[in-house]
């Protein structure tokens, strides 16, 4: 499939993201500030013998005040990273209620995420900011959700066109296709027909990316297998036709699937609340779109040409290293959508610090996920 192909897709993309609603603009300090009074309320009334009660209203904060009302969405358009941290504190304070910790401990903890919160309804605009933000906002939201996606695709796309099969590149692009169409389809069902919120759409969210980090891993360990045999050239293209029969190419477009389709759902969802607050400017979105489009197609070919002027050993540890770092980035996201969905416990480790570009928070059972792939 030719590159300038996937720009109606992505523009297909977009329509379905303007078809889906954008909703009612949210008065960001105001959602903050009753999620304070709450949770304030809430540690008050906290005492160890009935921790797990205040578990559960204090996940109920997070699920249908924090989550719910579209604070977080808001807040990670803007600012990812921040988004990460506050679903990590939150999970935390949930965590140490659950176990009936001390007082002091969940005030501490509370306090915390309380000072991030203040933090961030402060730094929030009350107003869009005019066309020129918008723009800008909408840029972003597609360059960064998008790229992470592009690195995985365009490493797979080159490793295919390096071995002599650029004739089996259609199974990666089916694969894009499908998880536009189903990141569509999962937005729609998350915000207006199942109004999917709370554990549901955190488990949802932990198990793609578990599984995700899981293909991944594979995929690395099975390029760095290749890189001594790679020096011959011949070889490696009689393993890739062998691979085909076999069912690795299915792996390889599967990747490419999780790979867009794990930011697919949550950048269509950025963009609603996006829509919301233009206030009509609805072109201005749509002209940071198509940049980030630009941009993101510009950045496939300069990735190409790069990866095909690389010597074959080098390219296939590059590749390997690349996929498995999002694997390992995408074991401690995982294992953190799950403790916010209550599936898996939440053992605060003190005074290690929270990294969400890697994927490291600082709880016993990530760090655990992500030694045992290193291991």
């Amino acid at each position: 499939m030719k590159t300038w192909l996937s720009v109606p897709l992505c523009v297909l993309w977009m329509l379905c993201c303007v078809s889906l609603g954008w909703g009612a603009e949210l008065n960001v300090a105001k959602e903050v500030a009753e999620v304070l009074r709450q949770g304030d309320a809430e540690i008050r009334l906290y005492h160890p013998v009935t921790g797990r009660n205040s578990g559960d209203a204090l996940a109920s904060l997070y699920f249908d005040q924090f989550e719910g009302t579209g604070l977080e969405t808001a807040i990670g358009m803007r600012d990812p990273e921040r988004k990460v941290r506050l679903e990590s504190l939150f999970s935390a304070l949930i965590g140490l209620a659950n176990r009936g910790a001390p007082p002091a401990e969940l005030q501490s903890a509370w306090e915390a995420l309380k000072a991030l919160l203040q933090q961030t309804a402060q730094e929030y605009p009350t107003e869009g900011g005019g066309a020129v933000a918008l723009v800008l906002q909408s840029f972003l939201i597609l360059l960064r959700e998008g790229f992470e996606a592009l690195l995985v695709v365009t490493a797979l796309a080159a490793y295919l066109r390096k071995m002599g099969a650029a004739d089996k590149l259609v199974v990666l692009w089916q694969g894009v296709g499908w998880a536009l169409l189903a990141s569509v389809l999962t937005a729609w069902l998350l915000g207006w027909v199942l109004h999917l919120a709370g554990p549901a759409q955190e488990a949802m969210e932990g198990i793609t990316m578990l599984v995700a980090a899981g293909v991944l891993f594979y995929v690395s360990y099975w390029l760095i297998s290749k890189q001594e045999t790679a020096r011959w050239q011949s070889y490696i293209r009689d393993k890739i036709q062998a691979a085909v029969g076999r069912g690795e190419l299915f792996t390889l477009g599967f990747a490419a699937f999780l790979a867009v389709y794990r930011e697919g759902a949550e950048t269509i969802l950025f963009y609603r609340a996006l829509l919301a607050q233009a206030q009509g400017q609805n072109e201005a979105v749509a002209l940071g779109f198509g940049l980030a489009v630009v941009a993101l197609l510009a950045l496939m070919w300069i990735m190409r040409t790069a990866a095909m002027r690389l010597p074959m050993g080098l390219f296939f540890t590059a590749t390997a290293v690349l996929l498995y770092f999002l694997a390992l980035s995408f074991t401690g996201h995982g294992v953190l959508e799950l403790q916010e969905a209550g599936w898996l416990a939440n053992t605060r480790i003190a005074h290690l610090p929270t990294i969400p570009w890697i994927g490291f928070f600082p709880t016993r059972e990530s760090v655990i996920a992500q030694l045992l792939l290193v291991l």
